[in-house]
């Protein structure tokens, strides 16, 4: 007499499972990934201020082996001006690109020995690689609306961590980029809470980070937190 309870319980826990996937797929069949993300963009830029970002980011990264890196990015979009300074081991290294041309500083000192332009990455490939790399990380999910951005219209539903979230695919057109893109957006206020890439999808070489706490600037909403599942560990203030 025992087990009929246990079972109707573990029968009715299954039914509430299977109703929250079913309203899950519903939601994600409902949009499109067009509106997806324009309803993200919403929520982290609702008066549309990314085209005209003026800011410093002071960002701390906590490395595997437990070194930390101190690194402050300067970005001014109207006047296309790019700063990454970085400090480690009492090493302080600029990369600045301004109107696309490139140049740096070592220590307070502009010019460099061969070993330490090698040593350091002083040229104009690292420094507009870091403008990229920074500008795009920290202007999602903006900077999904740039050219030659491709959004599959069809979103998808996955369950990560014991949480449902809307999967916005992202790739793009050659000359532009390789690595393919999913997007996790909250279902209820579209916040943007994990990313994911892949070099070469078919090697299933993906790498996963985890998006935690907000930090608002001008009404905008930037995470705070990114946690790399390979160990890194990034922590944003914006000034």
């Amino acid at each position: 007499m025992a087990i009929i309870p246990s079972l109707k319980t573990a029968c009715n826990s299954i039914f509430v499972l299977l109703c929250f996937f079913i309203a899950a797929q519903m939601k994600a069949q409902a949009i499109s990934g067009q509106q997806l993300l324009q309803k993200a963009i919403q929520y982290h830029d609702p008066n549309n201020q990314w085209d005209t970002f003026k800011g410093t980011l002071s960002i701390e990264m906590k490395m595997p082996n437990g070194s930390n890196r101190l690194s402050e990015v300067s970005i001014d979009l109207p006047h296309q001006y790019f700063k990454l300074t970085a400090i480690k081991n009492d090493t302080k290294v600029e990369h600045i690109v301004a109107n696309d041309q490139s140049s740096f500083s070592l220590n307070g000192k502009t010019t460099f020995t061969d070993e330490e332009i090698k040593t350091f990455s002083l040229n104009d490939a690292r420094a507009k690689f870091m403008k990229n790399y920074y500008t795009f990380l920290y202007g999602l999910p903006m900077k999904l609306k740039d050219s030659g951005t491709i959004i599959n219209p069809i979103v998808t539903t996955k369950t990560f961590m014991n949480k449902e979230y809307l999967v916005l695919q992202v790739k793009y057109e050659e000359g532009v980029g390789k690595d393919a893109w999913y997007f996790y957006f909250d279902p209820k206020t579209y916040a943007m809470e994990i990313y994911q890439f892949y070099h070469d999808e078919a090697k299933n070489d993906g790498e996963y980070i985890l998006l935690t706490g907000e930090e608002v600037f001008k009404g905008m909403k930037f995470p705070k937190d990114r946690s790399w599942y390979l160990g890194l560990a990034e922590k944003l203030q914006i000034q």
